[in-house]
């Protein structure tokens, strides 16, 4: 009798995408691989060679994983230079028939300028974006191969968005121009909701709830956040912090998506800053860090219903 219990708890865990034990696993290696990668090109900035090389990376890894890949295209003015630049989204989708869709996004662009070096030199020089580019786009492609080898019951887009981060600074809507036009020209059905992935490879992990996303989705932020605790993901810390201006808030805004943003914003604390600065650089991301996120993001996705 107590063999034939066993035996029914162990068939319930393996049919049931509840029972956590049988997810697939994250490896934040391979993801930092792609980190590496990435940064190999050199700065990603929109038209600079660094942008092409990454941009036929991404297509040369999704295209065999996902059921369909596409690219967005666009152009935008530079604010700058007042040069038309080429942009392109890069959708990868996995199961687009199913009933419900969710959606996880990354912006794969570099800052044109490292305007908040202290280096006054440095402040015309485009950074590498290990963090404030790669990372993001690293997480989502390991995705990509573990949804490939594990197909969940769910629809999930993988949009990678191009002029993220090329705006003027105090000028919001001069930045997140490739998660604007994607809202505006929606290229997939509309999604249950949007993850959004930034600046997650920080090695002093520290993701602090954002407050515009608990506006825009409080139930998603709560259900992630209490999942991170129960995971036991240290980088995930249950209190707000800042409000940023990132590219779910476009999402929300013009296309009515309700999504979050899961962003470390303090890079890599809140007395040093790393950020849009030239010290953004591999060796102060961490495959550890991306593990974390990595592994949040596959319980959110095989726990959906």
């Amino acid at each position: 009798m107590m063999r034939n219990f066993t035996n029914l708890i162990i068939f319930i865990c393996t049919v049931s995408a509840g029972c956590q034990t049988n997810l697939p696993k994250f490896s934040g290696e391979a993801a930092f691989n792609h980190l590496v990668a990435q940064c190999d090109f050199g700065p990603r900035n929109p038209g600079s060679a660094g942008h092409k090389k990454a941009l036929k990376y991404f297509l040369d890894v999704l295209t065999p994983l996902a059921d369909t890949v596409f690219t967005q295209s666009y152009t935008e003015k530079m604010p700058r230079t007042k040069q038309m630049v080429g942009m392109n989204n890069v959708i990868a989708r996995f199961n687009p028939t199913a009933k419900k869709q969710i959606m996880i996004s990354a912006h794969w662009d570099t800052r044109p300028w490292g305007d908040h070096s202290q280096n006054i030199m440095d402040r015309n020089q485009p950074i590498l974006g290990a963090n404030d580019g790669a990372s993001g786009v690293a997480v989502l492609l390991e995705l990509a191969r573990i949804i490939k080898s594990n197909p969940p019951p769910i629809g999930v887009n993988l949009v990678l968005f191009d002029a993220e981060d090329y705006g003027t600074t105090g000028d919001s809507w001069s930045y997140c121009k490739g998660s604007q036009y994607f809202a505006r020209h929606l290229p997939i059905p509309i999604p249950a909701h949007a993850i959004n992935l930034d600046m997650v490879g920080d090695a002093s992990l520290e993701i602090y709830i954002e407050r515009i996303s608990y506006r825009q989705n409080p139930g998603l932020v709560l259900d992630l956040w209490e999942k991170a605790e129960e995971l036991k993901l240290s980088g995930f810390k249950k209190q707000a912090l800042h409000g940023v201006f990132d590219d779910h808030v476009p999402l929300y805004e013009i296309a009515g998506i309700p999504a979050v943003d899961i962003i470390d914003f303090d890079y890599p604390n809140n007395k040093t800053n790393y950020h849009h600065t030239l010290n953004d650089i591999v060796e102060n991301c961490s495959a550890e860090s991306l593990w974390q996120v990595g592994t949040l993001m596959v319980h959110h996705i095989y726990n959906q219903k």
